[in-house]
């Protein structure tokens, strides 16, 4: 069952269109394009300074472009902010799960049930934290999680209002190997089994490697190469742009 209506399978449910930025005075992304379908994961990869992180922002609603368009199943939202693109179903993870320590756990579901309309009943949250798997304590102070636990509470929140899209910045930054296993799951049953579109920002090759249908590569704000990981494994532009350290599994 999907988390949200049903689409058309065929059309992206999620696009940019031809994205350029300057920040303070400086040229950050040039002529971004992507589209994402239900069901998808597209991977985004590149070194640091590439635009990766700049581009979530424009696709969040963080930062406005300079020129181009995103699309939301086929409206203009380009001028949305992030407040109102959350509450049309654009979720987003950052790379550092901050979490509010100051509450439990049981008082950032209810602060995150009642951020805006529809407020969410605690069956809501019991859902979100039952699809990744949170078993903590509701009375658990969030500055004692994990760092797994942190980001599957923050996951949870977003979850329990059921988006059809999720930005997901380095998921799998400051986990071992087993916890890298589970968000790999996680992925896979939101995608695959739940047809959510998910666009992922992820060093990590193996984990792209398993959970990616389609890579794109970026360098200086601009998209390089996509297609297969196995296809710009082996492009040159690739590997002439940055990609030295692809037999240890990471982009650096």
């Amino acid at each position: 069952m999907a988390l949200s209506g049903a689409g058309n399978a065929g059309a992206p449910l999620f696009a940019c269109r031809n994205i350029h930025l300057d920040l303070g005075g400086r040229q950050i992304l040039h002529g971004v394009s992507l589209d994402v379908r239900r069901g998808e994961v597209l991977g985004v990869i590149g070194p640091n300074g590439a635009g990766k992180t700049s581009l979530f922002e424009v696709l969040s609603g963080r930062i406005q472009p300079k020129s181009g368009e995103v699309l939301f199943k086929g409206e203009n939202i380009t001028r949305l902010p992030l407040h109102a693109r959350a509450r049309l179903g654009v979720g987003r993870t950052y790379q550092t799960p901050v979490v509010p320590d100051e509450l439990t756990v049981g008082e950032t579901f209810k602060a995150a049930r009642q951020a805006y309309k529809p407020y969410l009943t605690r069956f809501d949250a019991e859902y979100g934290a039952e699809l990744v798997g949170l078993r903590v304590r509701d009375d658990e102070p969030t500055s004692q999680l994990e760092t797994l636990n942190r980001r599957k509470l923050l996951l949870a929140c977003l979850l329990m209002r059921r988006p059809p899209l999720l930005l997901m910045d380095e998921p799998a930054a400051g986990l071992i190997n087993s916890e890298v296993d589970e968000i790999d799951h996680l992925i896979r049953l939101l995608s695959k089994e739940m047809e959510v579109a998910i666009i992922i920002v992820e060093h990590r090759i193996e984990l792209l490697e398993t959970i990616a249908d389609r890579v794109m590569v970026m360098d200086a704000g601009e998209i390089i190469s996509q297609g297969s990981l196995k296809d710009i494994l082996a492009d040159p532009r690739v590997h002439a742009a940055y990609f030295e350290n692809v037999e240890e599994g990471a982009l650096e």
